[in-house]
Parts: structure tokens; sequence; C-alpha cells
């Protein structure tokens, strides 16, 4: 299904600019924050504004089609990865990676608990700014 139909399907009007973000955070597993999304796409739409951007976020957030990631206090990042995982971000270069864990895991908690959501977080230093080190 493509990114329009995505839209569609899940009840979102697919004007350019919401079909221009989403298809940004499918393509680009970086983890971006608002202003890095803004600021990619502002190449590409010089008309764009960060109010847009944030609205569209926002939309696509609240239809469960991204997920908003808070990895530090100060920092909000959009991922386009539905399947529950965790993130690594290392403290030396800012790269933001996945990390994926064991269902078992989740299952194993969820059986003296209720889920609502799940924030998997670790912060270091990521094995290319280490080798870079030596």
């Amino acid at each position: 299904m493509n990114n329009k139909e995505i839209l569609i399907k899940n009840g979102i009007s697919p004007s350019f600019q919401r079909l221009q973000v989403y298809s940004y955070l499918r393509k680009n597993n970086v983890h971006p924050t608002a202003f890095k999304i803004y600021n990619d796409l502002k190449k590409q739409i010089p008309t764009l504004s960060k109010t847009t951007v944030y609205n569209v976020l926002k939309l696509l957030a609240g239809k469960n089609l991204i997920r908003e990631v808070k990895i530090e206090d100060n920092e909000l990042r959009f991922d386009a990865v539905l399947q529950e995982h965790g993130h690594f971000k290392c403290s030396e270069c800012g790269k933001v990676t996945d990390v994926f864990y064991d269902k078992e895991f989740v299952d194993f908690i969820e059986k003296r608990n209720k889920i609502t959501d799940i924030q998997f977080n670790i912060i270091g230093i990521c094995e290319n700014c280490l080798n870079n080190k030596n």
C-alpha cells in the first residue's frame, strides 16, 4: 500500500504537505525532530511552514501512523516504525537507532500488568564513535 492509500485508509486527506511529511518519515528512519523534518523538506517545498509540519506530525501520531519518541527531556523525535521497539542514542554523534527486543519480554511483563505504552531508550556511545576514538 502506498503512502497516499495509507493516509486515506486512516481518514486523512492526502494533501501535498501531509504526503511529503509522511513519506519523509517512512523513507528516513533517522528518528528526526520536527525541526529537522522542516529543514529538510523546506528545500523541496519553499512555502512549507513549521506550523504545518507540527500539525501534520500531531495528526499522524493521533492516527497511530507514527510514534512520538522522547529519548531525552528536551527532545521529541518521530518514528514511522510501528513494530514495538526501543531506541539507542549515541551521546557523541547523536544518531538514534532502533533496538528490537524479544516479544517474550513484553509477554512476561504483561501477564501481571496492563501495558499501555512502551518507551525503551538506551543512551551510550555507538560502535562507530568508539572505533573513531582509537
